[in-house]
C-alpha cells in the first residue's frame, strides 16, 4: 500500500507539515473535481477506509465546492494508470493516488495531463503536477509499544508486517523502543507476510506469533484478520490503520489512526486558490495526521492519561522516539545521542535490539 522508499536529499524536504502554495491571479470555476483511486474496497475498517473517511471530511468541509468520485478495488500496476487516465480525461482536476504501487503510473498519466494535480501517498517522487503526502506513522508506533508494554504479561509482542520497507521498519523499531520504555526486556517477534492484504495469511501468522509467546499482537496489514485473531485467542491489540474494536472489542487497546480529511482538505482548498504545488509532506501528531486513539475504556484511568501524557509530549517535540541512544541487532550504536533525522528515518533498514526477526535483502 505505501512501499514508502524515500531515499536521499529529497528526504531533507519532506519535513513539512503542510503543502506550499503559489498564489496566482487565474480565477477557478467551481466546483472542483476530485477523483480518489483505491487499491482495495472500502470495507468497514483498515488502510483504505481511512482514506475514505478524509475523502467525506473534505466534502463536508467544502460542501458544494468540491465533487468527488471513488474507484475502488484497483490493483497496483497497467490497470491503475488506465484508470488514472480515465479520470484526468474526464476532466478531474484533482487525483489523489492512495496506494504506493500507483506512483510510476500516476507519474505517466501526470506527464500527459500538466493542468491536473495528483497526489500520491507515501511516494518518492515528484513531478510539476504531483505531489507526495504522508503521515509519521511511527510516532503513533512508539505509544502502542508503550502501552503493550505496560500491559504485557510476557513481555513480548509480535508483529504481523507487510513488506520490509522503511515505512513498516519505521514501526516495528518505534514500537520496539516504545515497549521498552516501559519494560526494558521486552521483545518484539516479527513475521513478514510479503503482501498488504491476505486474510488467511494475516491469520497464520498471527496465530503463530501467539504460539511462539506474544501475548500482545499489532498489524501492519489490511485486512481484520489479526484483530481477529487476538479477539480469539483473547491476547491484546494495538490496531493499526484504524479503529478496529469492532472486529476486536474485548483485545483492542488502541488504534494507531491516521487522519486525512484535513489534509485533503486543505490540497482541495490550494487547488481551487490555484496556489497548489507538489511540496513532499511528512505529517505528524502535532500536525494531526496521525494519532493514537480509540483507548479501550477499561484500561485503568491513570494508564490512559499517561499515555495521553506522552502523546502530548510527541507533539510538543519533548518525547522523540527515535532520540537518544539507538543499538541495532548486531549490537552496532546506529546513534548515541541526539535524534536521527528525517533522512536516516526515512530510509531505515535496521532493526533495533530487542526485535526478533530478520530483515529480507529487499530492504537494504
Amino acid at each position: 500500500m505505501f512501499k514508502n522508499l524515500w531515499r536521499g536529499a529529497l528526504l531533507a524536504a519532506c519535513v513539512a507539515a503542510s503543502p506550499a502554495f503559489a498564489q496566482t491571479s487565474k480565477p477557478f470555476a467551481a466546483p472542483l473535481k476530485a477523483a480518489f483511486v483505491y487499491v482495495t474496497p472500502v470495507g468497514q475498517a483498515g488502510w483504505t477506509f481511512q482514506h475514505e473517511q478524509g475523502r467525506l471530511a473534505m466534502e463536508k468541509a467544502l460542501g458544494a465546492a468540491v465533487k468527488s468520485t471513488v474507484v475502488e478495488a484497483v490493483p497496483e500496476g497497467p490497470d491503475s494508470e488506465r484508470v488514472m487516465r480515465d479520470l484526468a480525461a474526464q476532466g478531474h482536476q484533482l487525483i489523489f493516488a492512495t496506494s504506493f504501487g500507483y506512483l510510476e503510473p500516476a507519474l505517466r498519466v501526470a506527464g500527459e495531463f500538466p493542468n491536473v494535480k495528483f497526489e500520491h501517498v507515501g511516494g518518492y517522487k515528484t513531478a510539476a503536477n504531483l505531489g507526495t503526502y504522508n503521515a509519521r506513522f511511527y510516532e503513533g508506533r512508539w505509544l502502542a509499544g508503550y502501552l503493550a508494554g505496560k500491559v504485557s504479561k510476557s513481555g513480548t509482542a509480535g508483529y504481523v508486517a507487510g513488506f520490509p520497507l522503511p515505512e513498516v521498519i519505521q514501526g516495528i523499531n518505534a514500537f520496539a523502543l516504545g515497549m521498552q520504555a516501559a519494560n526494558p526486556k521486552a521483545q518484539v517477534k516479527v513475521m513478514w507476510l510479503n503482501t498488504w492484504f491476505d486474510p488467511a495469511k494475516e491469520r497464520e501468522a498471527a496465530l503463530s506469533l501467539v504460539n511462539a509467546g506474544a501475548d500482545v499482537l499489532t498489524p501492519h496489514s489490511a485486512s481484520p484478520a489479526v484483530p481477529q485473531a487476538a479477539e480469539e485467542k483473547g491476547v491484546h491489540l494495538l490496531a493499526f490503520h484504524s479503529d478496529m474494536s469492532r472486529f476486536a472489542p474485548h483485545a483492542q487497546l488502541a488504534a494507531v489512526v491516521a487522519n486525512w480529511g484535513g489534509y485533503y482538505t486543505q490540497v482541495a482548498k490550494a487547488v481551487m486558490a490555484q496556489r497548489w504545488q507538489p511540496t513532499p509532506v511528512w505529517g505528524g501528531i502535532k500536525d494531526g495526521m496521525v494519532e493514537l486513539a480509540a483507548l479501550n475504556p477499561a484500561l485503568p484511568k491513570a494508564l490512559r492519561d499517561e499515555v495521553q501524557a506522552r502523546q502530548r509530549a510527541i507533539a510538543q517535540g519533548k518525547l522523540i522516539p527515535f532520540g537518544g541512544r539507538l543499538v541495532d541487532q548486531d549490537g552496532r550504536v546506529r546513534q548515541d545521542k541526539g535524534a536521527l533525522d528525517d533522512a536516516a528515518i526515512a530510509r531505515m533498514d535496521w532493526f533495533v535490539q530487542g526485535v526478533q526477526g530478520t530483515l529480507p535483502s529487499a530492504a537494504k
